[in-house]
């Protein structure tokens, strides 16, 4: 009898730290800029910031999927005969959402009062507490390693807020801050709904399509409420769109969106991976958690920033406790006896020794004229390989 089982790949652990790498000079540098660290006490407002972030950000994703080769991956309709790509309903709306969090993310770190890992325990709260409930409404199974990842989580939150005496939060920082949380209260039930599977080539195409949208509105939407340019924060959007090739925060934003762009590619497919969300998204957090506090030190040993307290440091090893209980450990206990069972009975064979044969073996009836070691590291692959219960061998 043929059976099926779930088998996850280390992949997403390798998108978990492309994100640590790309997020730690993200958060950093718009910290620094925005708060006069690199201009001598001269602050810079993430609005003036954001035209120059989200034009780079907006050029380097379609180019990254140029280069991938991805378009190919998007839905094909029919438009007045012609065969367009074009995104279907979720991939609209994900990638509106996707747009949201992109612009609120890089506004978070650049209020005045709110430092780089007070901003991110304020983001990952919310997305945090979503995982179990979309879970719950598509009926998705939640192991127990998950749980106990969240767990994990939300103590390292708490614990860091427990420690929050000083910052403060403005009327604008906390509208901000709700139109972060709600574009993942949407974005994710579509990407859960739509693409969430194994299948390789349906999240490209989600990935495709979502930008299709996310890109141009990043753009579109700071460009037009720059030309009505009413109020402070419109000329602020105004001030950054006209002098983007003049201003001396042009360079800092551009890398800005570049690293956003980067870590945008890989958190999206943390999120596509089909593990359950109460996984993926403790995932996320832990990631750019550490990433923050790494990006906390750096400010500190170089620009001579305020030094992370020791209560965050606390919560940093909750982190990483999360982290490890989420890992491949947990199977531990397992692949040991799966290992311990294969050398009783001889499965195991990693070490063979070959015999080499001369060119004219076949013309000759002499001795193999050399011997020399193999290592059969798909020997170890197969034992640990879970079997479901009640499968047989092939």
């Amino acid at each position: 009898m043929i059976t099926t089982k779930r088998e996850h790949t280390l992949g997403i652990w390798a998108l978990g730290l492309g994100y640590f790498i790309f997020y730690t000079p993200y958060s950093g540098l718009i910290k620094a800029v925005s708060s006069g660290l690199l201009s001598h006490g001269e602050r810079v407002s993430g609005f003036v910031l954001l035209p120059a972030t989200v034009i780079s950000t907006a050029l380097v994703i379609p180019l990254f999927i140029t280069v991938m080769g991805w378009w190919k991956y998007a839905r094909v309709r029919k438009v007045f005969g012609r065969d367009v790509h074009l995104p279907c309903r979720h991939t609209f709306l994900s990638g509106i959402c996707f747009a949201t969090i992109i612009a609120t993310t890089t506004l978070a770190y650049s209020f005045k009062g709110v430092s780089i890992i007070f901003a991110l325990l304020l983001m990952r709260a919310g997305t945090l507490i979503m995982g179990p409930l979309i879970d719950r409404v598509f009926q998705r199974r939640v192991r127990w390693f998950s749980w106990a990842g969240l767990a994990l989580s939300l103590a390292a939150l708490l614990i860091a807020f427990l420690d929050v005496r000083e910052y403060q939060l403005s009327v604008l920082a906390v509208v901000n801050l709700a139109a972060y949380v709600t574009g993942y209260a949407l974005r994710l039930p579509c990407m859960t709904w739509t693409a969430k599977t194994a299948d390789k080539r349906l999240s490209i195409g989600y990935f495709v399509e979502e930008q299709m949208v996310a890109m141009p509105t990043l753009v579109l939407v700071p460009g037009i409420l720059a030309l009505i340019g009413r109020g402070a924060i419109m000329n602020d959007l105004r001030f950054g769109f006209t002098h983007l090739f003049s201003g001396s925060f042009v360079l800092p934003g551009l890398a800005i969106g570049l690293f956003y762009a980067g870590l945008g590619i890989f958190t999206t497919f943390i999120f596509l991976d089909r593990r359950e969300n109460t996984f993926c998204i403790p995932m996320h957090s832990c990631s750019s958690l550490l990433s923050g506090i790494v990006a906390s030190y750096i400010l500190m040993w170089w620009l001579h920033a305020p030094r992370p307290s020791g209560v965050q440091i606390g919560g940093v090893f909750l982190i990483i406790a999360a982290l490890l209980v989420m890992s491949p450990l947990h199977h531990l206990p397992l692949y040991t006896r799966q290992l311990r069972e294969a050398i009783a009975e001889k499965r195991l064979v990693m070490v063979d020794f070959v015999g080499r044969q001369p060119a004219n073996a076949q013309l000759s009836d002499s001795p193999a004229t050399a011997r020399f070691i193999t290592v059969n590291f798909q020997a170890v692959r197969d034992v640990l390989r879970k079997q479901p219960r009640g499968s047989q061998p092939s």
